[in-house]
């Protein structure tokens, strides 16, 4: 079974063959080592030094030598737009108080499907609407680059001063 040893985080830094391609939602997209398919329905392992974020465009280099191009998966997601930027700031500040994985785009914002945070936005005077479409969140300041969990830590050298009780 071919075997992919790295990963490449976009396809311009890519000097190989892209021979297939590997299409999976957020979740799966946050991996180290987990048996695969590939879109031509291959199978490959990946076998990563440590877990990586892969992204829309990013290269995984099999031992071939030959890159399989990572696409994100459409799922349900929400849409967050606002009238003015100013109310969108608002509505970012809030879901990130929430520590809720937000992907940030030209002119919304986009988070996964939930009830009570698309009233919440409402609320806050935003426009949800639900669609679906890939979804890549941003990565954390702390976690550099890691978008699940909290994302950062909660030791003696980042004393930030709030509570995570949900």
């Amino acid at each position: 079974m071919k075997t992919a040893l790295k990963y490449i985080n976009s396809s311009d830094l890519f000097d190989g063959i892209i021979a297939e391609t590997v299409t999976l939602d957020f979740d799966s997209r946050r991996r180290r080592r987990i048996r695969l398919t590939t879109d031509q329905g291959n199978a490959f392992l990946l076998n990563l030094p440590e877990v990586e974020t892969l992204r829309e465009g990013g290269i995984l280099v099999l031992d071939s030598g030959e890159g399989i191009a990572v696409k994100a998966a459409a799922e349900p997601v929400v849409d967050i737009v606002c009238a003015k930027t100013a109310e969108l700031v608002r509505v970012a500040w809030h879901l990130g108080n929430r520590h809720l994985p937000t992907q940030l785009l030209e002119d919304r914002l986009r988070i996964r499907q939930d009830h009570v945070i698309e009233e919440m936005v409402i609320i806050l005077g935003a426009t949800p609407k639900r669609v679906n479409a890939p979804f890549d969140p941003e990565g954390g300041a702390y976690g550099h680059g890691e978008t699940t969990g909290h994302g950062h830590s909660h030791g003696e050298e980042n004393k930030h001063g709030h509570s995570h009780d949900h």
